[in-house]
């Protein structure tokens, strides 16, 4: 969606419809009236038995068998109006905090990571996923080259990317860890990664710490906030005064990571 994700929600709150520029293969592209307004969409066929619907950061993808009728597709989006709208709307909200705009999912398209962008090599000979910085401390013109044939959907770019970052986290994110649970004496029984919608991440009171991978895509500083955040539950299992005082013992700065994390919500981050 090249061109609609620079565009705009209009003053009503509607989402602007535009076709994007290039088409993913093996899809068309369609505009249907709803009550709620003109939506647009791509249409893929695949062998599944039903019409399926998802938004991802190309906007609305209609999957559906060969057999059925486009009127039957028109009506399918139809009645889901209003959830299509909704998700739309998200999206491109997303898009403008993180300006995902800038992100592309093929050779020489960039997506964030670390607070970086880094740009993408897509080589068939590459034989594995390769970074030519340090992946730790990435720096401006850093590339993630994958081994990806040059006709790639940008799914399956979208994929391999998704893989590689979270991988990365893993490896941070344990890191970041281990070193505030060091520092404030404190146990850890698991961790593990994920993607809620509604969380950067969470700590129970059997000492289980989730992480959101996405927040990868964030710099460092704004990692070690959370995860001293998190840590920080293990000793006080609220957001009292004790448990601010130990938040900012493990991460003096955490006052300014704090706000950059603040006007982003989980769900504005990019779908990868």
């Amino acid at each position: 969606m090249a061109k609609a994700e620079q565009l705009s929600l209009f003053d009503d709150g509607t989402v602007p419809v535009a076709r994007p520029a290039t088409l993913p293969p093996g899809c068309r592209w369609h505009e249907v009236d709803t009550p709620y307004q003109r939506i647009g969409f791509l249409l893929r066929t695949s062998r599944r038995k039903t019409i399926g619907l998802t938004v991802n950061d190309d906007g609305l993808v209609v999957t559906a068998p060969s057999w059925v009728r486009y009127g039957q597709v028109a009506d399918a989006v139809r009645a889901k109006a209003p959830w299509i709208v909704r998700k739309l709307r998200a999206l491109h909200i997303r898009q403008q905090h993180l300006a995902t705009a800038d992100a592309r999912w093929h050779d020489g398209g960039r997506f964030p990571y670390l607070g970086i962008y880094v740009t993408l090599a897509i080589r068939p000979d590459a034989g594995t996923a390769l970074y030519s910085g340090d992946p730790v401390r990435p720096a401006e013109h850093d590339t993630l080259t994958l081994p990806l044939q040059s006709d790639s959907s940008t799914e399956r770019i979208r994929e391999r990317v998704h893989t590689w970052l979270q991988q990365q986290a893993r490896a941070l994110f344990d890191a970041r860890l281990q070193h505030f649970c060091q520092t404030a004496g404190v146990e850890l029984k698991s961790w593990r990664l994920a993607s809620p919608s509604a969380r950067w991440g969470s700590c129970s009171s059997d000492r289980r710490i989730m992480l959101n991978w996405r927040l990868i895509h964030f710099p460092p500083h704004v990692v070690d906030y959370v995860v001293a955040h998190e840590v920080a539950h293990l000793r006080h299992m609220n957001h009292g005064p004790a448990f601010w005082k130990e938040v900012e013992r493990l991460y003096p700065d955490f006052l300014q990571a704090r706000l950059a994390l603040k006007s982003h919500h989980p769900g504005s981050l990019p779908l990868l």
